[in-house]
């Protein structure tokens, strides 16, 4: 078999649930084929089985020894067809499996990655979460049960034919049972339908709520407001609950007509197979053979029943998976090239020179973050890069040159040194240097294996100051060509900002720099500062300067004191 994940998923077909459902089945038709061939020649190794058996039974009432070997080594061939058959169909299932879920994962995550800052807009976090928990193991058991679904329906049709060749009445019982019995359980799947997709958003709305409640746990317990969102997640794991409830009264039911329906066909045909026998219609191996084909009816049916619900739960999943594939970026690139330049933002009127280490210090936080996200291609704007419109290049050649960092960017887990260099390029030395730019070498010091050690999400055991720190190292190992900081020094103590910012300079010499800040520490360092109030430029120059000649600056940066 293929390894997994393939290298390339493929353009999944984002037009429906349907549609991406026939998607990832056509992408792996073949494994999916041959677990078909495998698990049809498992059901009919078990179906064959009472034919052999009655015809034993009938070679034994006429006594013939040769004829009760033959059956009896049949008998045994079945056996070997059998868990030939099973192990090979069990090996495609969980390939099957395996292949539709990483498929959906892969397209999902590269969606993910495409969509950048849309995607957390657009969808909470609990949506997002949803599909790699639950949904992607709805989109694998839909594609599993294919493969025992329609090997049950060749089972059936097969002991259906055996039925019709030996007594029509009890063939014409069992060709038109099985369909009346899918018929009476397909009222339960459109309840259960609408009640799992209500479940499911229910669920994404509490795994959002949780998220949110243990990323802000130390704010909400410094305001004592960590009851109150505890009982608001209380509230909303009981509507979790009781939607949960709703599905499980429709399964339950699905559940008991399982097993009824089934119960009752083969009730009905154990009784006419009996008649038939007392009035010497049939044979006993023939009563025998359909008492057993009636038992084993009960599987394939019971799988026919199952197959409609992981269906169901696999179109409910693959509606969510749909929904991020059809979400578009908010700002989109072309096919130019840009050879660099000043930076250019006409709506506020913000340059920035190449090789200058500058600032913006905005009256209003917000008025810097904006900027600094239309000259990043965060939002739209007629920005320019050199004499190419920003919006012009291609996506990822202007998240490769043009960097933004801020206090909203996550540490993720796993090893520090691969979370500080995400390009894997940087050597020892470079890395080095980076954390003494941004004065956190005595964080990896007091790590019991330096760089080595593994990151807990979110970088939760590191201090808000601690974390900026590291996030500012990482930001300079990636040796942008441009690199805008929003707020580098906020979580920081005065000393500890006053070196940063020297040694910030030192390492972003002769290169494109803008910090959004409006700390005196840092922004007596920058070789030019733009102040900013109301969204435009209001005046340029270097930071004493400023101060000695715009009452607005002035006041922005010590905050209204002397």
């Amino acid at each position: 078999m293929r390894s997994l994940p393939v290298a390339d998923p493929g353009t999944p077909d984002a037009r429906g649930p349907v549609r991406y459902l026939l998607w990832v089945a056509r992408n792996q038709a073949v494994p999916l084929a041959g677990g078909v061939a495998f698990a049809t020649l498992w059901w009919l190794g078990q179906a064959l089985v009472p034919a052999v058996v009655g015809r034993a039974i009938d070679s034994l009432t006429a006594r013939s020894a040769a004829d009760l070997v033959t059956w009896a080594a049949a008998l045994l061939g079945l056996g070997i067809l059998q868990a030939f058959g099973g192990i090979m169909r069990h090996r495609f299932a969980v390939f099957n499996w395996l292949a539709a879920a990483y498929r959906t994962v892969q397209v999902t995550a590269r969606q993910a990655t495409r969509l950048g800052a849309t995607l957390p807009k657009r969808m909470s976090t609990g949506e997002v979460i949803s599909i790699g928990n639950s949904d992607i193991a709805h989109i694998g058991n839909s594609m599993d049960i294919l493969l025992r679904g329609i090997g049950a329906l060749v089972a059936i049709g097969t002991v259906t034919v055996i039925l019709l060749s030996t007594s029509l009445p009890l063939g014409l019982m069992v060709l038109i049972g099985v369909p009346v019995m899918v018929v009476a359980v397909s009222p339960l799947l459109r309840p259960m339908h609408r009640r799992q997709h209500a479940q499911r958003d229910l669920q994404g709305d509490l795994a959002t709520r949780a998220a949110d409640i243990v990323s802000g746990l130390r704010v909400l317990r410094g305001i004592g407001g960590e009851e109150v969102f505890a009982d608001r997640y209380r509230e909303e794991s009981q509507r979790v609950r009781h939607a949960g409830v709703r599905v499980a009264s429709v399964e339950s039911m699905l559940e008991g007509a399982q097993i009824l329906l089934p119960g009752l066909l083969i009730a009905g045909v154990t009784w006419l197979g009996a008649t038939f026998y007392t009035q010497g219609t049939i044979t006993a191996g023939e009563l025998v053979a359909f008492y057993g084909y009636a038992v084993f009816l009960i599987a394939p049916l019971r799988t026919l029943t199952e197959m409609a619900d992981k269906l169901t739960k696999g179109h409910v999943a693959a509606r969510r998976v749909v929904r991020i594939l059809t979400l578009e970026p908010e700002v989109t690139g072309g096919a130019a090239t840009a050879a660099g330049g000043p930076l250019v933002d006409p709506i506020s009127g913000v340059t920035v020179r190449p090789g200058v280490f500058t600032a913006i210090a905005a009256g209003t936080p917000d008025d810097g973050i904006a900027i600094a996200d239309r000259l990043g291609r965060y939002t739209d704007g007629a920005v320019t890069f050199g004499d190419t419109l920003l919006a012009e290049l291609p996506i990822a050649e202007v998240r490769r040159r043009i960097v933004v960092a801020d206090n909203a960017a996550k540490l993720f887990a796993g090893r520090l040194r691969e979370e500080l260099d995400v390009t894997g390029r940087a050597t020892d030395e470079q890395v080095r240097q980076a954390l003494h730019d941004a004065c956190a070498e005595d964080i990896v010091e007091a790590l019991p294996d330096r760089l080595d050690g593994e990151v807990a999400e979110s970088g939760r055991e590191f201090s808000g100051g601690q974390q900026q720190r590291l996030r500012l190292a990482r930001a300079l190992l990636t040796d942008a060509e441009v690199l805008i900081l929003i707020e580098p020094t906020s979580a920081v103590d005065a000393h500890s900002e006053a070196r940063i910012a020297d040694r910030l300079s030192k390492a972003r010499a002769g290169r494109t720099t803008l910090v959004v800040t409006t700390s005196p520490l840092v922004l007596d360092r920058t070789e030019h500062v733009i102040y900013v109030a109301d969204g435009t430029v209001r005046a340029e120059g270097a930071h004493r300067e400023l101060l000695a000649a715009e009452p607005g600056y002035r006041a922005t940066v010590t905050r209204g004191e002397d």
